[in-house]
């Protein structure tokens, strides 16, 4: 995606242009409400669920190193270990939220899940390395050393960050917890990592190079890091930094949405921030929870166009974001269009919309489990991504899976079925600080989308 910065771009053009709503009408077409919170799980719902998030909370118990408390970034979807011994800052993030999750549900003794927690935060507060701060992307799971030319990653720390902070929120009368997640967060120099910009912050620093050239200028799974940044109590970045940055807008059919790239970057930084109902203040005014809901849709609708090239693709059957493919790592999705796109399902992609829209979602998990079953659905839930028609192969079905993806399928999940993910992160006094000097506002829920019998239907409610 581009990463240029776009200062001259007003957001009150585009608020008046959409009316506020984000959305373009087009017959019938409303503004969708947080129907996550209003859609009624039966019980083979939830039981599917359930055991689907036990699944990808075994990852995180599983692919946990016992001497730094670093999680792996993949692993074999049988369980067994990629051979590759590389942890993930990002993946780190989701795995100590994934902690407070398996203790919460009963699935590992919470004694056991407080000694992880710790083993992990000691070891990033006294031994990892780090720059003002600041994480590696990735590193060795066992020695804590730089891994596959890893930058020092500002969104991939925030993301720890997150998990250190939920952590926090759980295990809030653990006097050692409290103290270690504080000291983890007010090391960390956001003003630092502006290098210079008065409001933008770095993607990075290289360790051999330095600062990398990009910044995070448009809206994507940054917003989470923005708001870390803003809400700082020692190393505050100011709060104009949050509307500094452009909100791209995308018109897809009936949908009008803003958008920075594929479907992870409207995902990622609700797992932690609790947007719902809220928008944030002049000039923009964005739910930007109905924005995801939106760009969901719009991504389903946008799959279903490629039926006539994909026949197995259809409105119970969708889902492309960045993931494996049987051409490699790829960073691929819609709209608009990114690819090269060559059939391919990721499980993820609707796992991580659970949150903003399972009357949609769920129906698409429930149809890959029944149609192709152990072939895809093994040890971990979902693997990363399969290919129903693959050139000679005919099923393609990748053989790993990754943290990131298992993780925002996991807090997309706990969310939807107990918003117990947002309620922990958001006890913690820097998003509080942010949120308020952003200029977020309880916004009144609007009205929402009902699917029609052709799934492809949206009407007034």
């Amino acid at each position: 995606m581009s990463r240029e910065h776009h200062s001259g771009f007003s957001r009150r053009a585009f608020l008046v242009s959409s009316a506020g709503a984000l959305v373009a009408a087009r017959s019938g077409l409303s503004t969708p409400s947080s129907t996550s919170s209003s859609h009624v799980l039966t019980l083979q719902d939830r039981q599917f669920l359930e055991d689907y998030e036990k699944r990808c909370f075994r990852y995180f118990w599983d692919q946990w190193n016992s001497r730094t408390g670093l999680f792996m970034d993949r692993a074999h979807v049988d369980g067994g270990a990629s051979g590759h011994n590389v942890s993930s800052s990002a993946a780190t993030g989701f795995g100590l939220t994934a902690l407070c999750i398996g203790s919460n549900r009963g699935w590992v003794p919470r004694d056991q899940a407080r000694i992880r927690v710790l083993t992990t935060l000691r070891y990033l507060w006294g031994h990892a390395f780090h720059d003002h701060g600041w994480f590696y992307h990735f590193a060795d799971a066992s020695t804590g050393l730089r891994r596959l030319n890893s930058e020092i990653s500002s969104v991939d720390t925030a993301l720890l960050l997150a998990g250190v902070l939920t952590a926090q929120g759980y295990f809030s009368a653990d006097r050692e917890i409290n103290l270690l997640a504080k000291q983890i967060f007010d090391r960390v120099d956001f003003v630092w990592m502006l290098n210079g910009s008065p409001l933008i912050l770095s993607h990075g620093v290289d360790p051999d190079s330095g600062f990398l050239k990009s910044r995070w200028t448009i809206y994507s799974e940054a917003s989470i890091l923005y708001l870390l940044a803003i809400g700082s109590s020692r190393h505050a970045i100011p709060s104009d930094s949050w509307y500094a940055w452009l909100r791209r807008q995308v018109k897809y059919e009936q949908w009008k949405f803003i958008s920075g790239g594929p479907l992870f970057t409207h995902q990622y930084s609700h797992a932690w921030v609790d947007f719902r109902h809220q928008r944030d203040g002049d000039p923009s005014y964005i739910d930007y929870f109905e924005n995801s809901q939106i760009a969901t849709y719009a991504h389903r609708d946008f799959c279903i166009s490629l039926q006539s090239q994909y026949s197995d693709y259809g409105p119970d059957m969708w889902g492309i974001t960045v993931s494996d493919s049987p051409a490699g790592y790829v960073g691929w999705g819609g709209p608009p269009y990114a690819g090269p796109i060559n059939g391919t399902l990721v499980p993820c992609a609707v796992a991580g919309s659970l949150m903003f829209a399972p009357e949609i979602c769920l129906p698409v998990l429930r149809e890959m489990h029944s149609v192709y079953g152990d072939k895809i659905y093994r040890t971990y839930g979902f693997t990363d991504a399969f290919n129903p028609n693959w050139k000679d192969e005919k099923l393609w079905v990748n053989q790993d899976v990754i943290g990131i993806d298992i993780g925002i399928s996991l807090l997309s999940m706990e969310n939807l079925m107990t918003g117990n993910v947002w309620r922990w992160f958001m006890r913690n006094q820097y998003i509080q600080s942010a949120m308020e000097r952003v200029g977020f506002r309880i916004a009144t829920p609007g009205i929402g989308i009902r699917v029609g019998t052709s799934g492809a239907d949206h009407r007034r409610l």
